[in-house]
């Protein structure tokens, strides 16, 4: 795998200050790039949670996102083995937030994408924060609009393939912005 460190001038940074590890995100928002398959070849936004997980201290230039079996990951992975070392993509529902990402993180994920579970969902994050049982995560977790998870999945099964190759996070103040890739389901 390749990654490289980040590359985004500091003034574009908020400091992390959450937890003592040091780190930094990109205001509220944070955006990865599907580079395979080629027909959802966009760059899409995703949510930070609000006050559990970590943060990215490495740009991912190529990394799997492989979505779970089942989806909703509450509990053990059927396809847990392929989500080591790579960023695992789960729907919403069925337990809390916090509960998705510990299971990405105990199937060793670097970090999880988790999608709004109502596929017509183009415009509104859901601000995920802790639940009521004082544990932690580790690994980054991000929300992702509805549409766009239901999309990437689609896009998965009609090539019949078992993941995504993606780059994360982008910094996309570099991009001119007639070159951003944007989703055409989704407002930006």
């Amino acid at each position: 795998q390749q990654f490289s460190s980040f590359n985004i001038p500091q003034s574009l940074w908020v400091k992390e200050t959450r937890d003592s590890s040091p780190g930094f995100r990109i205001h509220d928002y944070l955006y990865f790039q599907v580079l395979s398959p080629g027909d959802i070849r966009y760059i899409f936004t995703a949510t930070p949670a609000k006050d559990f997980g970590g943060i990215f201290h490495t740009r991912y230039e190529q990394i799997h996102l492989v979505p779970a079996e089942p989806p909703e990951a509450c509990g053990e992975l059927s396809n847990g083995f392929f989500i080591q070392d790579q960023i695992a993509l789960v729907e919403r529902g069925g337990c809390s937030f916090l509960s998705k990402t510990r299971v990405v993180q105990e199937h060793g994920g670097r970090a999880v994408i988790i999608s709004d579970n109502a596929v017509d969902n183009d415009s509104f994050y859901v601000e995920m924060i802790q639940d009521s049982t004082q544990r932690t995560a580790d690994i980054p977790a991000l929300f992702l609009l509805g549409r766009d998870g239901y999309m990437i999945r689609r896009s998965l099964e009609q090539h019949g393939l078992p993941w995504a190759i993606i780059s994360i996070p982008v910094n996309v103040t570099s991009i001119p912005t007639f070159e951003l890739l944007q989703p055409p389901w989704t407002f930006w």
